[in-house]
């Protein structure tokens, strides 16, 4: 297949961090991956400690494998790690209730 023939796929890859958000539209070959579009998007080098061998990746909110194929109008999530387990947020949130009950 010749260039000026091959498939080109259209997707937006977003991520949030804690001061900034990134909305990056990117065209990758067809058959390139989710993860292939994160790093074309070129937020690993934006943001530090954005490391594309350790992603976690959904797809319209939905998680998704990186390796899995990218499919045109697709919107590509990077989440970052949670700051604190959801359990013990929920315990501190309690916690602060009752103090103030009492």
């Amino acid at each position: 297949m010749s260039r000026a023939t091959e498939v080109r796929l259209r997707a937006t890859v977003v991520y949030c961090g804690r001061d900034r958000q990134w909305v990056v539209g990117v065209e990758v070959p067809a058959g390139s991956t989710l993860r292939d579009a994160v790093v074309a998007s070129g937020l690993p080098q934006r943001v530090p400690g954005l490391d594309p061998a350790a992603l976690d990746l959904g797809v319209f909110n939905d998680l998704r494998e990186p390796d899995e194929p990218v499919r045109d109008g697709d919107r590509i999530e990077v989440y970052r790690p949670l700051a604190i387990d959801p359990k013990e947020a929920r315990r501190i949130r309690a916690e602060i209730r009752r103090r103030r009950k009492g």
